[in-house]
């Protein structure tokens, strides 16, 4: 039988688990894992999650891709919030109860957060959610959830070629040379 068309796709309208982890490094203002969990747009991380999230770590080996997009559908992201100079220091998220294997660093965007305006890489927890929904083809969810946040537009519209070419991209190698065609400087 054939669908009329008002039935809704599952697939396309699935919401992704969200989980956060607060270590409490930031100051409480500045601090949008905490916004968003007033906002009850992510849930406080249970020890351990309900099977592994993706932990958004941008130490972690492996780069987040299409390959990974029908787990985090199923099992979520988790983001740690905590002090990019505290995270520096340690050099790793450690202390999650997520095993390393399940760890991905997002594609490199650029932030449009005050604290880290222009700089690769460096997004708040906001961002980070948001990046990992917009790379999996979620942008209105993406949009959606940053919507409170200083600098939301200027994300998405400083960082749109670059949400393009990586929604395009199938693995973590072609996700990859998404970011070397983003990034190198033209000659």
């Amino acid at each position: 039988m054939r669908s009329s068309g008002t039935t809704r796709n599952p697939r396309r309208d699935r919401s992704f688990p969200l989980w956060v982890e607060i270590r409490g490094d930031d100051h409480p203002k500045a601090c949008t894992g905490r916004r968003l969990l007033a906002r009850g747009i992510v849930r406080r991380s249970p020890h351990p999650p309900p099977g592994p999230p993706i932990v958004l770590d941008p130490y972690a080996p492996i780069v987040f891709s299409a390959q990974d997009r029908l787990y985090a559908e199923r099992h979520g992201f988790l983001v740690v919030d905590c002090s990019w100079n505290r995270l520096s220091e340690r050099g790793s998220l450690g202390g999650t109860t997520v095993p390393p294997a399940h760890h991905r660093r997002l594609p490199l965007l650029l932030a449009t957060n005050p604290q880290h305006f222009g700089r690769v890489g460096q997004l708040n927890t906001a961002e980070a959610f948001a990046a990992a929904l917009a790379v999996s083809g979620q942008e209105a969810a993406a949009r959606k959830l940053l919507d409170a946040f200083h600098g939301s537009t200027a994300f998405f519209h400083v960082n749109e070629s670059r949400f393009r070419r990586y929604r395009g991209a199938k693995t973590p190698h072609e996700m990859l040379a998404a970011e070397r065609a983003e990034f190198s400087p033209v000659g």
